[in-house]
């Protein structure tokens, strides 16, 4: 059902990231929602990615993400600049990488070509922003001052005066929300008084397309395979670390990168720019009310450590659009009864991985000894059984639990 013309947009996307990206090109290409007009609001313009070099800000594209930004159009842009990785090695700073109770998951276990992809984040957000499906989206180049919602419709006002009324905001703004925050939408979480500290490094050992995760007692240090033969590093630690690491010389920098991991690729060299991310858990104590409905990360915001964070967001996007084009023939497609389903869907998904990461975080964060004994024979607990490390290589490849349709068949997506 077309909504009514008095509107100025069926649908207005506060969020030109990856996530609101997703979900406009999703909506846009979606039959059932032919009808609907789409803007997006957002007031960076986003810069081309650069072939010359390799953006510090990474995510490992799980295969439901890959799925989703095929239904997109976005994937096939991606294709030649993402590193696919096949292999996983995550083991205790007790241990070593190629001891006993270390972690070794292969794609082969699942008949899976890969278990995802490294890619830039801004190399993601252009493939969307050049999606055919987003043609037809307006593009609002303002950031968002204020929101009222009434019986008729959602009233968007911008930062530059102009007034929309519309049928459903959709807040994809990010852990900073300005539409959480407008809506007075309260969170639960915590600060983690960790950072993570990110760069690309040469190393002295090929990568193998395997991404390495090591726990360290203030936080996992990743090491994650890049196209060009690099990798990028992923150092979560106390927040005074991070600042020593950020003003290190390179060479001391690098030092202290090749003992933390162990020297698992031999020496790592820094081949780039450093930055520093503070690490939060934060839960918007409500998804949606009328004509109102956040994804991605002002809705959620979690621990990089399993590297869920954009994932969980296209899956909110993909969800989101599901039950929007599954009710959009009736009379109230953006009431409260039908945003419910969608909120009652992504909230328990997303609850179960924030609840996992920050249980991983916490329990390889304890230092005492009878712990990290436990620890240790956890790890080579699940090291021995097949069907649990299938498992767990499934969720990691966002292919288990309740799924989007263009992600559980996506056979059924032209």
């Amino acid at each position: 059902m077309a909504t009514s013309r008095r509107l100025d947009f069926d649908v207005v996307v506060i969020g030109g990231g990856m996530v609101g990206l997703c979900f406009a090109a999703l909506a846009a290409q979606d039959e059932r929602l032919q009808s609907w007009r789409i803007a997006v609001v957002e007031p960076n313009a986003t810069a081309p990615p650069r072939d010359d070099r390799v953006d510090l800000r990474v995510s490992a594209l799980s295969r439901a993400s890959e799925r989703i930004l095929r239904a997109a159009d976005a994937w096939p842009a991606l294709v030649d600049h993402g590193c696919p990785y096949s292999d996983m090695v995550v083991w205790d700073a007790a241990s070593r990488s190629d001891a006993w109770d270390a972690l070794h998951f292969t794609a082969a276990e699942t008949g899976e070509a890969d278990l995802g992809h490294i890619v830039e984040n801004v190399r993601v957000q252009w493939a969307l922003l050049e999606s055919r499906h987003l043609r037809s989206v307006t593009h609002i180049r303002a950031g968002l001052e204020a929101l009222a919602f009434d019986d008729e419709a959602a009233r968007v006002t911008l930062s530059d005066g102009r007034r929309l009324a519309c049928g459903l905001v959709v807040g994809a703004d990010g852990g900073q929300s300005r539409t959480r925050e407008l809506c007075g939408i309260g969170r639960g979480g915590w600060t983690y008084g960790q950072t993570a500290v990110v760069a690309h490094l040469r190393a002295e050992r090929p990568h193998r397309q395997t991404a390495w995760q090591r726990f360290l007692p203030e936080g996992p240090l990743a090491l994650l395979p890049l196209r060009d033969g690099r990798v990028s590093l992923v150092w979560t630690t106390s927040p005074d670390a991070a600042q020593e690491l950020q003003t290190a010389s390179p060479v001391e920098f690098s030092r202290r990168v090749t003992e933390a991991s162990d020297r698992v690729l031999g020496t790592v060299e820094l081949d780039s720019d450093r930055a520093g991310y503070p690490l939060a858990l934060w839960h918007a104590r409500e998804y949606v009310r009328p004509r109102l409905a956040l994804v991605g990360d002002a809705a959620h915001t979690i621990h990089p450590l399993a590297g869920q964070g954009v994932n969980l967001g296209f899956l909110d996007s993909a969800a989101l659009v599901e039950v929007l084009a599954e009710s959009a023939a009736g009379s109230e497609p953006f009431g409260l009864r039908t945003l419910r389903r969608y909120a009652r869907w992504r909230r328990s998904e997303n609850a179960l991985m924030l609840g996992t990461t920050d249980t991983l975080n916490r329990l390889f964060g304890e230092r005492s000894v009878p712990v990290a004994a436990i620890r240790r024979l956890g790890l080579s607990f699940v090291t021995r059984q097949p069907l649990l490390r299938r498992a767990l290589v499934q969720r990691a490849l966002g292919l288990a639990g309740d799924l989007p349709a263009i992600v559980a068949h996506p056979g059924s997506v032209a």
